[in-house]
């Protein structure tokens, strides 16, 4: 029986639509792959494409796009809502049908090890790819983002599994991963602040805030035994959440990505932010 897997990479670029389609053309270019979706937001500056195809076609089909990426976006230029930390930010390996999680995770080290080589982006594995449990979700591995991974990346913890332990200027970094289907969802909220909406992302999310000895968002973080800030676990499991304002909408929104919608479907996540 045909083997099927997912691939949905995100791409630092939303607004410029000459570029997304050089992407998306490099993607469709590979035989094999049947490409779903391409879903670019403006406040974002990103756009979130899916494909489809053999384990082979669509680690081929990533390489192209995450190259044509590379050639195309400048990340010392970019800006947009969304956090991010390269040209390519993540790009993740979802198994379809008659694919198992080994052959998942042996895609994301083909690409990752590829791309690092080739194209010298240091690369993170993440989720059920990660070599080190410590960095398997991918918000740990993105603080900081674009702005802080030059320094972030001389760390010694923070050495990619493939490519130079070196930031990339111009590309950044990349997460390239296997991964869980994923429902992104984001509820509009009757505000326009930011913060108001950062406040309630923080409150639903697993990650939840960092804990502050005065227990308001500015106050001085609490830290433990070994130096580290101590957070506060958010109220609902499997789910990430930021706040960001949506000018085509004019009002904040909720982001959030739902990563067991078993556990906390859709209608658990809205009551927990209204």
């Amino acid at each position: 029986m045909q083997k099927l897997i997912e691939c949905v990479p995100n791409f630092s670029e939303g607004r410029d639509g000459k570029i997304i389609r050089q992407i998306t053309d490099a993607i469709k270019s590979t035989e094999g792959v049947s490409l779903l979706d391409v879903d670019p937001g403006a406040t974002t500056n990103r756009t979130v494409v899916t494909f489809v195809g053999s384990p082979d076609a669509a680690v081929e089909a990533a390489f192209r796009g995450i190259k044509k990426a590379a050639e195309l976006i400048d990340m010392q230029k970019h800006k947009g809502a969304h956090p991010r930390m390269g040209a390519t930010d993540v790009c993740p390996f979802i198994p379809v049908s008659n694919v198992s999680w080994e052959e998942a995770i042996e895609c994301a080290n083909k690409l990752g090890k590829r791309v690092g080589e080739a194209l010298k982006i240091p690369i993170y594995l993440y989720e059920k790819a990660a070599k080190d449990e410590s960095r398997s979700n991918l918000a740990i591995i993105r603080a900081g983002e674009y702005e802080g991974f030059a320094e972030r990346i001389k760390q010694p913890e923070w050495k990619p599994d493939f490519g130079p332990a070196k930031l990339n200027e111009k590309a950044g970094a990349t997460a390239i991963g296997a991964r869980e289907f994923l429902v992104a969802y984001n509820v509009n909220l009757n505000t326009k602040s930011v913060r108001r909406a950062n406040s309630v992302a923080f409150d639903v999310r697993e990650q939840g805030r960092f804990k502050t000895e005065d227990g308001t968002p500015s106050g001085k973080k609490v830290v433990d035994e070994k130096g580290k800030p101590v957070r506060v676990p958010g109220m609902l499991k499997h789910v990430k959440a930021i706040g960001w304002f949506v000018k085509e909408y004019g009002i904040a929104q909720v982001s959030m990505n739902l990563t067991n919608i078993e556990e906390t479907p859709l209608h658990v996540a809205f009551d927990a932010c209204v």
